[in-house]
């Protein structure tokens, strides 16, 4: 398996246009880097990054995405000491807020799952019954057995 250090630039970043105005691309690159940096600390691969690093993980050349790093640190997102950057609480708060927000859609209930009101989402027992439950049923239909 390659590491990350040795994977080609913009390897496993989407291609996303960004935004035409300078307001919205702001908005756009503090979106990118808090949630990348909010991830990187998340998964414990450190809680410090430099331009290189992000670079690598957005696929932004270094002297664009520092131009970016200097304004979060401006607005009390980030803090720098040299050529790294940290997240202040700020930018956690933030930087969660919007990864979250980019899931949002994808853990929401789909058809055949389970309602916001369901017993699994009380207690972990509760939700390997409520799967084994769905699992069951599903396998019953299957069969022929049970459901109209």
């Amino acid at each position: 398996m390659e590491s990350l250090q040795h994977q080609p630039q913009g390897v496993g970043v989407a291609e996303t246009a960004e935004p035409k105005s300078d307001a919205l691309r702001s908005l756009y690159w503090r979106s990118e880097i808090l949630q990348v940096m909010f991830w990187l600390q998340g998964e414990g691969f450190g809680d410090i990054v430099d331009a290189p690093l992000l670079e690598r993980f957005l696929g932004v050349e270094a002297r664009v995405g520092l131009a970016y790093l200097d304004r979060l640190v401006d607005e009390g997102y980030l803090t720098r000491d040299g050529t790294w950057f940290r997240l202040s609480e700020r930018g956690h708060a933030e930087g969660a807020a919007e990864f979250a927000s980019s899931f949002d859609d994808l853990l929401k209930p789909t058809h055949g799952e389970c309602s916001a009101d369901c017993w699994c989402h009380a207690s972990p027992e509760e939700a390997d019954a409520c799967v084994a439950s769905r699992l069951l049923h599903d396998h019953d239909e299957e069969d022929g057995i049970g459901g109209p």
